[in-house]
């Protein structure tokens, strides 16, 4: 699993926030953190510590869950970069993050470490109908046969 950086941690707790249509004002009382607190974490700024993280979470009602891969080396695929920010991987990251309450960015990154795990899995970088029965798998587990990506 990539780490997230500061701005897309912020970027995805003021999008949790906003879509939930609350204030920092509130979330901090319920988080017992100070508004300037939050607004700095939701621009990019500042060091959270584990317990602060827990209880802005917890008060966006997210779930937050932390890795520690000892020794374990991730190699990067080109082509997963590369693949990651077509026309329908884009669509598709959009929509998954729509039906999860999530924020595009963070979407389009899992996306991108899907693609990592797989080209890991089968050896080498993967191309784009390797992408479309990706895709599909998802607008499949994702329950929505509508809109299609």
């Amino acid at each position: 699993m990539v780490g997230m950086d500061g701005v897309q941690l912020g970027q995805l707790l003021r999008a949790q926030r906003q879509e939930a249509g609350r204030t920092i004002a509130s979330v901090a009382v319920e988080a017992g953190l100070s508004v300037p607190y939050i607004a700095n974490l939701e621009n990019g700024r500042g060091n959270p510590t584990l317990s602060a993280l827990q209880r802005l979470t917890a008060a966006l009602g997210l779930r937050l869950k932390l890795g520690l891969n000892a020794g374990e080396e991730r190699r990067e695929f080109a082509g997963a970069d590369r693949l990651a920010e077509l026309p329908r991987a884009q669509a598709a990251a959009r929509q998954l993050a729509r039906q999860n309450r999530s924020d595009p960015a963070a979407m389009t990154q899992h996306l991108r470490d899907a693609l990592n795990a797989i080209a890991a899995m089968t050896g080498g970088d993967l191309g784009e109908r390797d992408l479309d029965r990706l895709l599909d798998l998802l607008l499949l587990a994702s329950g929505d046969f509508t809109d299609g990506f």
